[in-house]
């Protein structure tokens, strides 16, 4: 890969770092990060061995690919500055904020090619899973040089169209919410039927992760797999027609809608 700069040295940066290193990617001195805290640039330093800078300027300097890896709510201010640099070189630009559109990252950058992503926690495990979309500018090699990038926190997925990031906030973005909510419901719902809450705790996580890892697996959909485990009359197809009872489905298209409508609102109030 080529001189790589990171703005933002926090999780999902130390994610994409770690992942790029473990796989043979790219070599720690091809890599510059650029991160306020000081405590922060020493971690990175002393895990990896990259190079490190208080100043956003120097990191950017001589890269030809940039990830902006700050908060959303700090994008413009962070750009601004960089702009005459950027607007001259030209760099492949990866955004993984959430809510800043292209055209935002283009005026505020002076950048044409421009990937916006959005990946999701499991990525500081390298089990996350990103949706991408470029601008027109990007060419074939600078899209796949962003995808092998994100790959290395997992898996990716070429968007259609820029609108549709929205949905994958309120899918994958916003997701392992979701099921670390349900976990939190059925560990709950062990204690009161009698079991310890450490037993119960260990039996959810546990079974949480065996399904997924089935269903990432199987070669037939989550819907053959539920109902190969329901029999007929048995404790499972109870607990189904509980669940079906109570709207599960409904509750869960409501509640991805109003995620997918605030990732909407936000994308406008940040764009101000």
């Amino acid at each position: 890969m080529s001189q790589i700069a990171f703005i933002g040295g926090g999780n999902m940066a130390t994610a994409i770092i770690g992942g790029l290193i473990r796989q043979g990617e790219v070599t720690a001195n091809a890599i510059r990060v650029s991160d306020p805290g000081e405590q922060q640039r020493q971690n990175l330093a002393q895990s990896f061995g990259v190079q490190t800078f208080a100043d956003n300027l120097e990191a950017v300097s001589e890269a030809d690919l940039v990830i902006l890896a700050v908060k959303p709510q700090m994008m413009k201010t962070v750009l601004e500055p960089l702009q005459a640099t950027l607007s001259a070189r030209q760099p492949l630009i990866i955004s993984i904020a959430a809510g800043i559109t292209l055209a935002n990252l283009e005026k505020w950058s002076g950048c044409r090619n421009l990937v916006r992503c959005m990946p999701n926690t499991p990525a500081l495990l390298g089990v996350g899973a990103t949706g991408m979309v470029a601008s027109e500018a990007v060419e074939i090699e600078q899209r796949t040089l962003a995808d092998r990038l994100m790959q290395a926190t997992g898996i990716t997925v070429w968007l259609k169209s820029e609108q549709e990031i929205d949905a994958v906030t309120a899918l994958s973005g916003s997701g392992p919410a979701y099921f670390f909510l349900l976990i939190e419901a059925m560990i709950e719902s062990g204690v009161k039927l009698g079991l310890s809450e450490e037993t119960s705790r260990q039996l959810a996580l546990q079974t949480a992760l065996g399904a997924g890892q089935m269903a990432a697996n199987a070669d037939v959909g989550p819907a053959e797999l539920r109902r190969r485990v329901t029999s007929p009359g048995g404790t499972t197809e109870r607990a189904i027609f509980t669940f079906e009872g109570a709207h599960l489905r409904d509750i869960v298209d409501a509640a991805m809608q109003a995620a997918n409508d605030r990732a909407g609102e936000l994308n406008r109030l940040l764009g101000d």
